[in-house]
């Protein structure tokens, strides 16, 4: 997974984000899906990680599954 600085996440468009109206959660590809999944499993509540696999698997439909 390549790493994501401050410069870069603001160059990310909103739908690039599992969360885009909070903008959390980038998933530019794969690999940020995959850990924005464990992520939220940790930190979010059920709305968030509802959203989260749903953005995920819209975007990458066999990560996840």
């Amino acid at each position: 997974m390549a790493e994501l600085d401050d410069k870069d996440r603001k160059k990310l468009d909103t739908g690039q984000f599992a969360l885009p109206e909070e903008r959390k959660y980038p998933i530019p590809d794969e690999s940020h899906a995959r850990n924005a999944l464990a992520r939220v499993a940790q930190h979010g509540d059920e709305e968030q990680q509802r959203e989260v696999r749903e953005h995920v698997h819209e975007r990458y439909p066999d990560v996840g599954s």
